[in-house]
């Protein structure tokens, strides 16, 4: 595993510095608010939603029940097209190998698209490390490239980043000074991109799907940059978390319906590409080879256990959107990757409790994760269960789970809940004595929702 859980133990450092940022703040509300708005509408607007949510759990969970045999299939389809296929065990097994692909090419130069799997394994450190420079061509992952930054939202990596922001980074790589607007931005930027997809040795991908029937890889993007990464360079990689695999293009069509309306609130997202396979005889488009790297990296210790419906997650970013934590937080207090209620689930259950251990406690609970989740991930349940394995692991401190347990079986009664509640009355105005207490019962520095719903009392 890379550094996935490197800043989660400092959640509560990092959350607090972003709370106090006005400008993250408003970035992250109004760019949520508005992916969240879009995906509503969008779901509103699709007949037998709920039905179609949970014909994709069942295909999620049919591919999980039986990975080990899609995993085969894929790869004997893949390979009968002329595609080669890698079993990674490890984020430093996926990288070694990308990395000697690109040494026996004698690459220079890896044009990427976005790839949330590239950023678990650490790739970009992994290929600068043989003499290979790694651009991104995804314009938010650029974006945070030139910033030396990783990304903090799953669908909109430079979520928090401000147009003027980003007009000094790209004024800064082109030598010339690039107004703060959303055209020349984006036309800066293809600028500065344009040589990198004609002069790459070698192109990488992530994969939003594999169809185990056909070995097919399927690419989800807005931009159309991904089309160009896995058809002009010689070579395409293509990195897949080996949970990522439907059993026919058929269950695909099913997924790809949920997946844009989650993620951005289209009907479907403007490239949707299928891959099958190297450039064949007669051929004038697509690589020479194709690899596909399929990435465990602790996903096989998921499939038996409580929390294997985790590996249904289709990465739409829906569950972050909506959650309050993460709508606050941002995506850096979770982690360099995966961030909001799926980060805080998986990233402990891939990295271990112990390297996370603040992130079960970074929801509200409020089960609004999993009202949005397309493929129905029961979120908030599984936070839950993170939370008792820290106490039955002993991860959380032993005044922690002293005073829960406490708590617990005070409250397990009427008797213990009544004579609880009436020792926190009798020590209300001892607390206001000491501060705060005193100041919010007399109303004075109580936020105004607050002060309206005292005065209902």
């Amino acid at each position: 595993m890379a550094d996935l859980a490197q800043p989660a133990p400092r959640f509560r450092e990092i959350a607090s510095g972003k709370l106090g940022d006005a400008r993250i703040q408003g970035a992250l509300d109004e760019a949520t608010d508005r992916l969240m708005t879009n995906r509503i509408a969008a779901w509103a607007g699709l007949p037998g939603v709920e039905e179609l949510r949970q014909r994709a759990h069942e295909i999620r969970m049919e591919v999980i029940d039986d990975l080990d045999g899609h995993v085969a299939r894929f790869t004997d389809a893949l390979e009968d097209r002329g595609g080669h296929v890698y079993f990674a065990r490890t984020a430093d097994e996926a990288s070694a190998y990308i990395a000697d692909v690109c040494r026996k090419r004698g690459a220079k130069l890896a044009a990427k698209s976005k790839s949330m799997a590239s950023e678990e394994i650490g790739l970009n450190a992994a290929l600068e490390a043989v003499g290979v420079t790694p651009v991104e061509t995804d314009l938010g992952e650029y974006i945070l490239q030139l910033a030396g930054e990783h990304p903090v939202h799953i669908v909109a990596p430079a979520i928090e980043k401000t147009a003027g922001q980003v007009a000094e980074l790209l004024s800064a790589v082109g030598g010339k000074w690039v107004p703060p607007e959303l055209e020349a931005l984006t036309n800066a930027a293809r600028t500065q991109l344009r040589e990198t997809f004609l002069e790459a040795d070698v192109g990488i991908t992530g994969a939003n799907f594999g169809v185990s029937e056909t070995g097919s890889v399927c690419l989800v993007t807005n931009e159309g940059n991904a089309r160009l990464v896995s058809s002009l360079p010689p070579v395409h990689v293509a990195i897949m978390g080996m949970e990522r695999l439907v059993p026919t293009t058929v269950d695909l069509a099913v997924l790809l319906k949920l997946l844009a309306r989650s993620g951005t609130g289209q009907k479907i997202t403007v490239y949707t590409t299928l891959l099958t396979g190297p450039r064949r005889p007669g051929e004038t488009d697509g690589p020479e080879e194709q690899h596909v790297v399929i990435l465990d990296n602790g996903r096989t210790k998921l499939l038996r256990g409580r929390y294997r419906e985790m590996l249904a997650c289709i990465r739409c970013g829906a569950c972050l959107n909506v959650c309050p934590v993460y709508r606050k937080t941002g995506g850096a207090a979770y982690s360099d990757v995966y961030s909001g209620p799926m980060g805080a689930v998986l990233l402990p259950l891939l990295v271990g409790l112990e390297q996370a251990p603040s992130l079960p406690h970074a929801s509200s609970l409020c089960g609004a994760c999993t009202a949005a989740c397309p493929v129905k991930i029961p979120l908030h349940e599984l936070l839950l269960d993170l939370r008792r394995d820290l106490v039955a692991e002993h991860v959380a401190p032993w005044w922690e789970r002293l005073g829960f347990t406490l708590w617990s079986l005070a409250w397990s009664r009427p008797l213990g809940y009544r004579l609880s509640t009436a020792l926190a009355r009798l020590g209300q105005p001892l607390a206001g004595l000491l501060g705060p207490g005193r100041v919010w019962s007399r109303g004075r520095k109580l936020p105004r929702f607050g002060r309206r719903y005292r005065d209902r009392r």
